[in-house]
């Protein structure tokens, strides 16, 4: 679903390039993970891929279109689900009202939204008497569950996740690839996990490890 050819980028004022000739393809119906350490240019690598950047030269293709001929505002509402490392959840909205607000804004009714954040939230295992609870009252993992449930309350078929387990002990880690890996392996989601984790990696389908802003599969 996503394709990178004779990527490269370069910072404003640098001399030196940040991601040299980069090539992949990352599929959907796959776990894929960016694995390397930091500074390797994996995230820079990862905003490129969710549209909040565009490559000094090379192209990024969603499905065959070329992002430099799409809107990218309207490509980051309609293609990608963000998951961050911090959460990024809204402190002053519940659960429920934390997934319904993207649905809310693209147009969705109150009660539509409702009813399918409701299901999204039952599907990444936050039960119904949680859903009125407001962030800081939810544990890490079940914060991060909530925020996947809301990148996906879009629709959107690629999910980027950056560092999703950062903030997470082993086993709620362990429990929010798993329910990464089902998005790729039973719903066919293209998803790609930034990580410096060794775990992840053994479990994904496709690995791309960076250095030095050099992608080998």
């Amino acid at each position: 679903m996503l394709k990178i050819e004779n990527l490269i980028y370069r910072y404003k004022k640098s001399d030196v390039d940040t991601l040299k000739n980069l090539d992949a393809e990352f599929e959907a119906g796959k776990l894929n993970v960016l694995l390397g350490p930091s500074g390797s240019g994996k995230t820079t690598l990862l905003s490129i891929l969710a549209g909040l950047d565009r490559p000094t030269s090379g192209s990024v293709s969603a499905n065959g279109n070329n992002l430099s001929d799409m809107d990218l505002n309207q490509y980051r509402r309609e293609y990608i689900a963000m998951i961050f490392q911090a959460f990024q959840l809204f402190p002053l909205l519940t659960a429920m009202e934390n997934v319904c607000y993207p649905m809310e804004q693209n147009g969705a009714a109150k009660q539509e939204a409702i009813k399918h954040a409701k299901t999204l939230l039952e599907s990444v295992g936050i039960s119904e008497e949680k859903h009125k609870r407001y962030p800081s009252n939810l544990s890490g993992g079940e914060q991060q569950r909530v925020a996947i449930a809301r990148a996906l309350s879009t629709g959107a078929k690629i999910v980027l996740a950056d560092e999703p387990t950062g903030n997470l002990d082993v086993a709620n880690g362990d429990a929010v690839i798993e329910i990464l890996k089902k998005l790729a392996h039973q719903q066919g989601y293209c998803v790609i996990v930034v990580t410096h984790n060794l775990d992840i990696a053994e479990i994904a389908d496709v690995v791309y490890r960076m250095s030095d802003g050099v992608l080998v599969v």
